[in-house]
């Protein structure tokens, strides 16, 4: 995401008291290069082999179907994040081109644009952008060892009413160079949609994830690995905003952690290849071609109280923090986890993985 308001916006917020007042604020926006695709996700179906679809992993190198509930950092070795404390684990659903006769093609992921002096998350091509806002540094909690949460429905293919309109949001890029991406996501209805763009994108697609920001304090996880975070009472906030009081339920303020995928679709572009009525091709490993599913999984796995420094210092912009150490791209991209499920990740495909979907 492009920031050329972004210094203005934190010199606003510094001085109003929702946004942490003198304290200012600090937003973490960090690349993480692909750790492994594969079709396990130990968050939903733990133990697992192989889940119901495909996902994109990032972070930490303890990924794998059945890992531990307890203190991830631990037992990694290596990250791929920008961050060498992170051990964090990340993943999405992946995107697949649907072609005119019905096969699919996995669609690649780009890096980041250039922010902030970071030349880490223009490299991180096949990886996923992350953020760690703290709105107000001092009175944010930082998650704990063994906390995990899911944001979205995997299996949702529309949606009533607005709960998760500020959460989960596509931009169709104009131009080549992020072409558009002028404004914070999730915010604006003329640049954002809550589906999949349903026209060739010329710079390819953003999808951006946010997760909720108030917590119970008790649990580090819950069934549905849902009810133990929730939104504010005013509804989700705005990214970069701390939002209105925290449920009496869940009293705690977290982080506001978001995910942030580039997908390249300007190899899809071509209307010829795209379905005969003018539909959009592009579907989630789960078989949506909504967008309406699109959904996180996410393991807390920071290093010691690293994260929790970083949510306390003030003006920390980008993928640079007093308090944080750093690691170079080549270090990051060396780190890695075996596939567990063999399948094909780059040919073309009659089906999904784990789906038998109709050839069209």
């Amino acid at each position: 995401m492009y920031w050329s308001t972004i210094l203005g916006f934190t010199t606003l917020v510094g001085a109003v008291p929702q946004f942490g007042g003198g304290g200012g604020l600090t937003m973490l926006r960090f690349g993480c290069a692909q750790v492994v695709i594969d079709r396990l996700d130990p968050l939903v179906n733990p133990g697992s082999i192989p889940s119901p679809h495909v996902h994109q992993i990032v972070g930490g190198n303890t990924f794998n179907a059945s890992m531990t509930t307890g203190d991830v950092s631990t037992a990694a070795s290596c990250t791929t994040c920008a961050f060498s404390e992170d051990f964090s684990n990340y993943w999405t659903a992946n995107l697949y081109f649907k072609a005119r006769n019905g096969t699919y093609k996995r669609v690649p992921q780009g890096g980041a644009a250039y922010q902030f002096n970071d030349n880490f998350s223009t490299q991180i091509a096949g990886g996923v952008l992350v953020y760690y806002v703290s709105a107000q540094p001092g009175k944010i909690t930082a998650f704990k060892p063994g906390f995990r949460m899911l944001v979205g429905d995997a299996m949702a293919r529309s949606r009533t009413g607005t709960k998760l309109k500020k959460q989960n949001c596509y931009r169709c890029y104009t131009g080549p160079n992020f072409g558009g991406d002028f404004a914070a996501p999730c915010a604006d209805g003329t640049l954002d949609t809550e589906y999949l763009p349903k026209k060739q994108c010329a710079g390819g697609i953003r999808s951006n994830i946010l997760f909720p920001t108030c917590w119970d304090g008790k649990n580090l996880d819950t069934p549905n690995h849902q009810d133990h975070v929730a939104y504010p009472t005013t509804g989700p906030a705005d990214f970069l905003s701390l939002g209105g009081a925290c449920p009496s339920t869940h009293p705690v303020r977290i982080p506001q952690l978001m995910y942030e995928v580039v997908w390249d679709t300007t190899k899809f572009n071509n209307p010829a290849d795209w379905p005969t009525d003018g539909s959009q091709p592009f579907y989630f490993s789960t078989g949506d071609n909504t967008g309406y599913g699109q959904h996180g999984d996410y393991v807390f796995g920071w290093k010691g109280d690293s994260l929790q420094k970083a949510m306390d210092a003030s003006g920390c912009m980008g993928a640079k923090c007093s308090t944080l150490a750093n690691q170079a791209i080549t270090n990051a991209k060396s780190c890695s986890v075996k596939p567990v499920v063999q399948e094909d990740h780059e040919g073309w495909l009659t089906e999904l993985p784990g789906l038998s979907m109709p050839m069209a």
